[in-house]
């Protein structure tokens, strides 16, 4: 068992403003409402506030709107600032990489997320795509890359909001692969001697054992456990929903972000924890509100930001003209 806890022109000025004034003042509003500028004061920005960004299922050597999407990531970091970044997997098209030495680590990330903001940490988690390449090298990619962090398939860390050691929030990655049968069914995955039932028991224990000072939980994956997409009632989706959810509610996790349906999405169905896909990192593919718990759904190319305070999330979604898709703060759930 691998365990290891890593402690460590279409956009008009005027828009680009907005997203800014809503960040540089940090949070107000009802849970799960749409806000409208509605701000806290000041002072809850940066000291009192922790900031990162997710996306995913980006890789594609700066095709489909890759590139576009990686210079408005630039341009909204440099006034978000993110703490760090998230990706959620399929990080190579169509093949992951071969080596430490592919040339798509230039083609597809080095070449392609250039902006000085963007030089922060990311966390990242695999796809079914970067399980058709060499695993290994996206682990080893991390001794090679200083702000590349995936020490293991699976991994914890924790931070904290304002770098307060009081106010911790718990980042769980997954490896969401391995535990779906599909994947076994040909050798076009490399997924056969993983120990998934391993990786089940690590994540509750990893949550069961969560220190008081923990505030917020986020669980990190690849595959969705709903969706409003193309796979909305494919198989995946079920057995997500059986291996996870229990898991999720028990240890009241606060929210599960996905990639793999390349659309933008946030779902919440009954129970503890919210859902977003967030894997419009490149090519899109056709998308509706989920029929069950389903608030919002975009086939936009695009990533999330989202602020937290101990007591408030605010998730903004981002279009990758720099348009303000969606925004909903969502209070902590004591």
């Amino acid at each position: 068992m691998i365990f290891i806890v890593v402690t460590k022109p279409i956009l008009k000025f005027k828009m680009r403003f907005s997203f800014v004034f809503i960040f540089a003042f940090l949070y107000a509003g009802a849970a799960c409402t749409q806000q409208k500028g509605d701000s806290l004061s000041k002072k809850e920005d940066g000291k009192n506030s922790l900031h990162f960004m997710v996306f995913g299922d980006w890789g594609r050597n700066g095709e489909d709107n890759q590139k576009e999407t990686a210079q408005e990531m630039g341009i909204v970091a440099k006034s978000f600032k993110p703490a760090f970044i998230v990706s959620t997997g399929d990080n190579f098209y169509p093949n992951g990489v071969r080596s430490t030495r592919d040339h798509n680590w230039l083609a597809s990330y080095e070449d392609i997320y250039t902006a000085h903001s963007l030089q922060t940490d990311w966390y990242v988690v695999l796809g079914n795509h970067d399980y058709k390449g060499n695993v290994q090298a996206e682990i080893d990619y991390s001794d090679i890359d200083r702000r590349w962090n995936m020490p293991a398939r699976y991994y914890s860390k924790t931070v904290f909001i304002g770098g307060d050691s009081s106010q911790g929030v718990l980042l769980i990655f997954i490896d969401s692969t391995p535990c779906l049968s599909e994947y076994y069914e040909n050798t076009e995955h490399n997924v056969r001697g993983q120990d998934t039932a391993a990786q089940r028991q690590w994540l509750e224990k990893t949550l069961a054992e969560a220190p008081a000072y923990i505030k917020w939980k986020f669980v990190f994956g690849h595959h969705p456990l709903w969706t409003g997409g193309g796979r909305m009632k494919a198989p995946e989706g079920i057995e997500m929903r059986k291996l996870f959810r229990p898991i999720f509610e028990k240890y009241r996790v606060d929210a599960y972000f996905s990639g793999h349906e390349h659309s933008l999405q946030y779902i919440k169905p009954a129970g503890y924890t919210s859902y977003f896909v967030s894997g419009a990192g490149s090519e899109t593919t056709p998308v509706i509100v989920h029929p069950d718990g389903g608030v919002f759904a975009k086939s936009e190319n695009g990533f999330m930001n989202i602020g937290l305070t101990t007591d408030k999330m605010e998730v903004s979604v981002i279009g990758y003209t720099g348009e303000i898709l969606y925004n909903t703060v969502i209070q902590h759930k004591e």
